[in-house]
């Protein structure tokens, strides 16, 4: 769900930044395409798809490790502390995003979107391992 919810971000906002809903995650794959993707504007599979795989798998990323920091905790049936979880999992990654990692391995979409927007993405981010872990929890509930 956070790679879901926060991709739309990155389209919504890159529509309304770069002019371009595809911008955003197109950049996520600079990693491999090094600068040509930070720019690039159109969707393909060369830009988009590795790009939106990229976002993803560092979702599920911060997905596993949100979901270890719930299991078998009480806090986790509690919806209040799923929600400070999933915002303090998402400012951890923002940070870790934009102050430990090398350049080459950022996500990218930073070229291409404001700060406002960064922190809608993150934002949405953090909304989408909220939901994910409220209907997992709520898929074992007793009928």
């Amino acid at each position: 769900m956070a790679s879901i919810f926060s991709a739309v971000a990155l389209m919504v906002c890159g529509r309304r930044d770069a002019g371009s809903s595809a911008a955003p995650i197109n950049a996520v794959s600079h990693w491999y395409w090094r600068e040509e993707a930070l720019y690039f504007r159109q969707t393909d599979i060369k830009h988009t798809a590795l790009g939106y795989l990229t976002h993803h798998g560092a979702s599920v990323f911060w997905g596993a490790l949100f979901a270890w920091a719930l299991h078998g905790r009480p806090a986790a049936r509690q919806t209040g502390a799923v929600l400070a979880g999933s915002m303090a999992t998402s400012a951890v990654a923002c940070f870790v995003d934009f102050h430990l990692t090398p350049q080459r391995l950022t996500p990218g979409f930073e070229h291409r979107l404001s700060q406002r927007s960064l922190a809608a993405v993150y934002g949405s981010f953090a909304v989408g391992l909220a939901v994910g872990a409220l209907l997992v929890r709520g898929s074992g509930a007793p009928k």
